[in-house]
């Protein structure tokens, strides 16, 4: 299965904004199977003990070079800081998770069925792997690696439908304010 491209469309301190561009792009698209995937870098036991209220299944695994994974069945308090991820969460999750992280890194990728025909770029329906929306809360980039007091909202297009990007951005007002990227996952 092949990754997605993720593009920003938007970078700005008010969580509230960004939540209302994914609400208007979610807007636009085939939301069926509509699910969200979480993912955080997490350094606290406070921000831990948050998380693991809210999705205590969640899978783990320490960061860097060391040991420690919820596929261990290790304690992920002993292994802060870790990194930790949840699959297919109802929309309803997000607001609760991003209260929960507190000002952790950390992103909330929507996955739905389709984005819609683009004829001014010549693109039909988009697919399922392409079709998703992240919001990065306190970091500017897909992989949560350059912390930031901003959130970004990226698009996720197929690579060989990258002029979709700069559309889905158009469609809410908006353009594209960096490259497009490989998402790691």
């Amino acid at each position: 299965m092949a990754n997605s491209y993720a593009q920003p469309i938007l970078r700005t301190a008010d969580l509230s904004e960004s939540l209302r561009i994914v609400e208007r792009l979610l807007g636009i698209a085939d939301l069926q199977g509509l699910e969200v995937d979480f993912e955080v870098r997490v350094s606290s036991e406070q921000v831990l003990s948050a998380l693991l209220a809210l999705i205590p299944n969640a899978e783990w695994w320490a960061e860097g070079d060391r040991d420690g994974s919820s596929e261990e069945g290790d304690d992920p308090a002993a292994h802060l800081p870790i990194r930790l991820r949840n699959w297919a969460m109802p929309p309803e999750a997000v607001d609760p998770f991003l209260k929960a992280v507190g000002d952790s890194p950390a992103s909330a990728r929507w996955d739905f069925n389709a984005w819609p025909e683009a004829p001014e770029v010549g693109l039909g329906v988009g697919g399922t792997r392409g079709a998703f929306v992240t919001l990065c809360v306190n970091v500017r980039d897909v992989d949560l690696a350059e912390p930031s007091a901003d959130h970004t909202v990226f698009v996720h297009v197929k690579q060989v439908e990258a002029e979709r990007a700069p559309w889905l951005a158009a469609q809410v007002g908006l353009t594209v304010i960096g490259d497009l990227v490989m998402a790691p996952y």
